[in-house]
């Protein structure tokens, strides 16, 4: 079954499909708000305290986007509460191999770099 047709199609540079991956997370925050969302994150607060320090504006951004193109949803935070939070949809935890590709290059081939905390699929097995 063919993914539905978004009004973001409007804004591709091409129909290359890894131009089109990276028109949705293909900038320097986009993966991080992923990444936070994968290590258990789910709110606004928690992803402005990220030690990249997003600033509020570009996450307000980011995050409609992701929203846009169906990798996350906002969700009430409990049952019947006014309060959200964010989560992944199926298409945003499909990147969960991406991201741990590129930690795991990033493990290898950038001196000083560690990992901080276990993303929650890899909790899962």
């Amino acid at each position: 079954m063919a993914p539905k047709k978004q009004q973001s199609e409007q804004k591709r540079r091409s129909p290359c499909p890894v131009s089109c991956a990276l028109d949705l997370f293909g900038d320097r925050w986009t993966l991080l708000i992923i990444r936070d969302l994968l290590l258990g994150r789910s709110r606004f607060k928690e992803f402005i305290n990220s030690p990249e320090k997003i600033p509020t504006n570009i996450l307000t951004d980011r995050l409609e986007r992701l929203c846009e193109g169906e990798l996350i949803e906002q969700v009430p935070i409990s049952e019947g509460a006014k309060r959200m939070k964010y989560q992944l949809t199926e298409k945003g935890k499909s990147l969960t191999p991406i991201l741990i590709s590129i930690r795991d290059w990033g493990l290898k081939w950038e001196p000083e770099t560690r990992v901080g905390m276990t993303m929650k699929s890899e909790n899962a097995d």
